[in-house]
């Protein structure tokens, strides 16, 4: 996808913060080059995403800060979710300030603008995504999919009731799961 198509579906960091998190759990090793191209789909310029700009020391640091973010997004307990969010928010210690830039609508930043480290910088919007969502809701609604062999985060802010799967594959697989154990121990 392009950033153009990026561009044109609107900003996502919560969609975002949820794709990194995803793709460091899955590979803590994740390339500069794979992180890049993530952070691509996710609306960020060529320009921004050269080895110049968006370098080795960068992509560690942004695989260190999605590590943290996953824990955040692993936490069930709005209480202790929101004090980690809390937590975050304070160590940015950036002021929010609304931003239009790359042909994106205005939205909210909270990074120490031009020399804030790719690594702050998720961090920051990441925390300002979660808070959103968390007073939104009211709770938590993110977690890591209930599946036996998935650890999959997911984001449950669409209609209907508490989240547990991050896909509707992983419900029905234990549904199907749960379905034969019961059959196996009434028959």
């Amino acid at each position: 996808m392009s950033g153009d198509a990026a561009i044109q579906r609107g900003f996502r960091p919560a969609r975002r913060l949820i794709d990194l998190a995803n793709a460091v759990r899955a590979s803590p090793g994740l390339s500069r080059d794979a992180l890049a191209d993530l952070l691509a789909l996710h609306g960020e310029g060529p320009d921004d995403l050269t080895e110049q700009s968006f370098s080795e020391d960068d992509a560690d640091g942004l695989r260190t800060a999605a590590h943290r973010v996953a824990r955040i997004l692993a936490e069930t307990d709005t209480d202790r979710a929101a004090h980690a969010i809390n937590a975050l928010l304070a160590e940015c210690g950036a002021r929010p300030h609304l931003s239009r830039h790359g042909g994106h609508s205005w939205h909210l930043h909270v990074d120490r603008g031009e020399d804030a480290g790719w690594a702050d910088w998720f961090l920051a919007s990441s925390a300002l995504a979660l808070a959103q969502i968390l007073t939104e809701y009211g709770r938590v609604p993110w977690g890591e999919c209930a599946a036996s062999r998935c650890a999959t985060l997911y984001l449950g802010t669409g209609p209907g009731s508490a989240r547990r799967y991050c896909s509707t594959a992983c419900a029905s697989r234990e549904r199907v799961a749960a379905h034969r154990r019961r059959k196996r121990e009434g028959g």
